[in-house]
């Protein structure tokens, strides 16, 4: 079996399993936020169990509309938070909390070997630490909060493999685009997507997450990667539990569903233009894009290299006066780790605005929501119509570089041209 099937196999008690295969699956984390968890409450109620399966197994994070930005907001997160007061479950308040999948690998919760399902669809983004993590639905969220177990499919698998070495300004971001661009959006659809080779390897932990999160937007069910010295260095100091790394070295190619294969060296940072994550061009072919806003963070890339990367292009530089540029730390650690490192100040006097960690304008909700005809680029993960706001604005794809040295030219630009 390969390295999605070996965990699922192991978590669901059995030697053996093969894509397309119905089986009840032991989960070692369950996470809902301010959105999803009020509906997941409800309907854990409905089921009559007084008690969740392990309230140490559980995990709720105010972060999409976090500070509250309204009364119902307000509302939404006090049904969460007075739940995990009476059950006992980890709750990180404002003051703590981060985007939840920046926050949770950060913090220990979510480890090698381990299935992980979250009421978002983003939780795929802990595949980068050789994790089953996939994301459900509210009621599925409800029924593993009260038996530790989740019912699925096991998926196939395609496998990725990106040759060569990475170009000057290209990361993790440019290499799912281009993907997504070539495969489509239903191109992975209901697949666990395996990213290696040597790019791959060269990558930070930050640019594995990113892939990861974004196994989504080509309609995976999972990212993932294999666990190599990269990966046990960053949980190393981090890990709240024991893991299992599990090893996929015996597989063969007819483990895979597809095996698809790139030339990243060829690959030059990626602009996916709306209003889809799969309409990618290469930055030098975009052309005269006019910009009102740039967004940096998200749980795609708001992640410590993410803001050094942006700072290096900001840095001694001014955001253009027609363009409101808004960086958003991924956690308080990542903000603190900006703050002493400078990079905050480098922030401020180029004149971006510098918020509190929050999903806030990806999602359209606020700190940055675009009126009509506004453009916006962005290193968020989606750009579907009327994603940050009006339905007749626009919203481009990039890499924080890209967007950073975007906001100070007013357009769509290279960080080279600079």
């Amino acid at each position: 079996m390969n390295l999605a099937t070996q965990i699922l196999a192991a978590h669901a008690d059995s030697e053996n399993i093969a894509p397309g295969d119905f089986v009840n699956v032991h989960v070692d984390l369950v996470l809902a936020n301010d959105i999803t968890a009020p509906l997941a409450i409800k309907e854990f109620r409905r089921l009559g169990v007084e008690k969740v399966f392990d309230p140490s197994r559980i995990v709720m994070v105010p972060d999409h509309f976090s500070p509250n930005k309204d009364i119902a907001s307000a509302e939404q997160v006090k049904i969460m938070r007075d739940f995990c007061r009476e059950q006992g479950i980890i709750y990180f308040e404002v003051g703590e909390m981060g985007i939840e999948h920046v926050l949770l690998p950060e913090q220990g919760l979510v480890l090698p070997g381990d299935v992980i399902i979250g009421a978002d669809s983003h939780t795929c983004t802990y595949g980068a630490l050789g994790a089953f993590a996939t994301g459900m639905g509210s009621t599925d969220i409800a029924a593993a909060m009260a038996t530790g177990d989740i019912w699925m499919k096991v998926p196939p698998t395609i496998k990725f493999i990106y040759h060569g070495e990475l170009g000057k300004w290209v990361g993790g971001k440019d290499l799912v685009l281009y993907t997504i661009g070539d495969i489509g959006v239903d191109g992975a659809l209901y697949s666990a997507m395996e990213f290696t080779g040597e790019a791959v390897s060269e990558l930070p932990m930050d640019g594995r997450f990113t892939m990861a999160n974004m196994a989504i937007e080509a309609g995976g069910k999972a990212g993932i990667f294999r666990v190599d010295n990269k990966t046990q260095l960053y949980i190393k100091q981090r890990a709240r539990r024991p893991y299992l790394v599990y090893d996929d070295e015996r597989d063969s190619d007819d483990e895979y569903a597809r095996i698809i294969e790139y030339d990243a060296s060829a690959i030059e940072p990626q602009v996916a233009l709306p209003h889809s994550p799969a309409n990618v061009r290469p930055l030098s072919q975009v052309g005269e894009i006019e910009i009102h806003q740039a967004v940096i963070g998200s749980c795609t890339n708001g992640r410590l290299e993410d803001l050094r990367i942006a700072a290096q292009v900001l840095r001694k530089r001014k955001v253009n006066p027609n363009v409101r540029c808004i960086i958003i730390p991924g956690s308080q650690q990542v903000y603190l780790d900006a703050l002493i490192e400078g990079i905050i100040e480098t922030f401020i006097r180029a004149g971006a605005a510098v918020s509190t960690p929050t999903c806030g304008p990806c999602l359209g909700g606020y700190m940055g929501v675009l009126a009509a005809g506004e453009r916006c680029i962005s290193t968020t993960n989606r750009n579907f119509v009327g994603r940050m706001g009006s339905p007749q604005s626009e919203v481009y794809l990039a890499n924080p570089a890209v967007a950073a040295a975007s906001a100070v030219a007013g357009k769509i630009i290279s960080p080279d041209e600079l």
